[in-house]
């Protein structure tokens, strides 16, 4: 690693074809472009986050950012993990560790090849290249390919996939080894109290709603005590109000169980809200994993700032004694890890709806006009395109109403320390 997390030179672009899967996971890229990461070198490594504090790189995406979530043993390695499908690279040399009692997001696009890293790791789809490692043994690669129902994995499937023919309680104590017992019949009360199904062991999946049966598909997943659960999409079939419930509820569940699990989503919110880390995966390889205030506040790439939230991206030229924008000056402290050997240099400043500020003016004093708003019922996010065609983005309250059209001034009220990145 340099000590240096920003430099000059501008990372280049790569462009992938998109493609499915021929089982019609997101196997391939979803035909974006890459974007370069602050401090990488050629491999996709990067270096020190903009704070000072080390973040992971492409090289070992599975060390924690901020140490939090490195207080458990290691429970789930992948060591450059490659696979391929025909001419198409859906997974490209990922490394991810998952530590005891955590659970670890895989958020990005569609495409991007998360699906198929956790199909992977379930053992429905083999490595080209690579292993995978869970609970020490190696269930992928160097010559071996474990069985599915060998692995001690679980899996929670987007349809929930439960036995209709089966009672509640009877899909819950399908995967024990002797479902009939004593002992599966305790374990089984024991899940269905802990997801809040006591009372609906009788009962048959097809009387239960759709939360309802989520909580038996996972109560399930949780019987023969796996060592990693893996939850796919678990909340895609789901309506929006019930979706952010569930969400919660099941990491309730997890927590309680102290369970290790590895969840996939393409939900911004839901992966921020409920994960202990995010990794976010662009183009079959981890761009960046941490803590989520870390990846979302400290963004160390310009794919992982786009990515997540509403970024617009404030052009700037750093001075000798502050940074130069369109929409005025402002204090070098404002840009973290700027050091003096910036000075003359042109970057790319981060900021996000809640870091500026609109005002209307007078058309001569505005830096540009409103051209879209907006609105979310508590706010309202104004796109305003300045004179140099830059557009940015600015929140505010639902009481604070701008036409399509009005000239307006901006200003950065950002109160911490923002992230930026070379000029394109």
């Amino acid at each position: 690693m340099t000590d240096d997390p920003h430099p000059t030179q501008e990372a280049t672009e790569t462009e992938r074809a998109g493609g499915d899967a021929p089982d019609g996971t997101d196997a391939a890229t979803d035909g974006g472009a890459a974007v370069g990461t602050p401090g990488a070198d050629a491999s996709g490594g990067s270096d020190d986050a903009a704070d000072g504090e080390p973040v992971v790189d492409g090289t070992d995406a599975g060390a924690a950012t901020d140490g939090a979530a490195a207080a458990g043993e290691p429970v789930l390695q992948l060591r450059d993990v490659i696979k391929r499908f025909g001419s198409e690279t859906a997974v490209s040399g990922l490394d991810l560790t998952v530590h005891e009692g955590e659970l670890l997001t895989l958020l990005g696009p569609s495409g991007c090849g998360k699906t198929t890293t956790l199909r992977m790791i379930a053992g429905l789809e083999t490595p080209t290249e690579g292993t995978i490692a869970v609970g020490g043994d190696v269930v992928a690669g160097d010559g071996a390919a474990t069985p599915p129902e060998d692995r001690d994995v679980g899996l929670v499937f987007q349809e929930f996939a439960l036995f209709p023919h089966l009672t509640v309680a009877e899909n819950v104590a399908f995967g024990l080894d002797d479902p009939d017992s004593e002992a599966a019949a305790e374990r089984v009360a024991d899940l269905l109290d802990l997801v809040g199904l006591a009372d609906y062991g009788d009962r048959s999946p097809a009387d239960l709603s759709g939360g309802q049966r989520q909580r038996v598909a996972l109560a399930r997943s949780l019987a023969p005590e796996p060592d990693v659960l893996l939850l796919d999409e678990p909340f895609s079939n789901l309506d929006v109000s019930l979706r952010v419930r569930m969400r919660e509820e099941v990491k309730r569940i997890l927590d309680e169980a102290g369970v290790t699990a590895v969840s996939v989503t393409h939900d911004q919110e839901e992966a921020l809200s409920i994960s202990d880390r995010v990794a976010v995966v662009n183009d079959g390889t981890v761009e960046q994993v941490g803590d989520p205030g870390e990846v979302f506040e400290h963004p160390t790439s310009r794919f992982v700032a786009s990515f997540l939230g509403q970024a617009s991206f404030l052009p700037a030229r750093v001075a000798e004694d502050g940074i130069e924008t369109v929409v005025g000056a402002y204090d070098r402290d404002l840009l973290t890890g700027l050091g003096d050997g910036y000075v003359g240099s042109h970057v790319d400043v981060l900021v996000r709806p809640d870091d500026l500020r609109a005002t209307p003016v007078a058309e001569g004093d505005a830096d540009g006009e409103v051209i879209r708003r907006q609105y979310t019922g508590p706010s309202f996010v104004y796109h305003v395109k300045l004179h140099d065609g830059t557009v940015l983005r600015c929140l505010h309250n639902h009481t604070e109403e701008f036409d399509v059209g009005e000239p307006v001034a901006v200003t950065l009220v950002a109160d911490h320390a923002l992230a930026w990145y070379p000029a394109r």
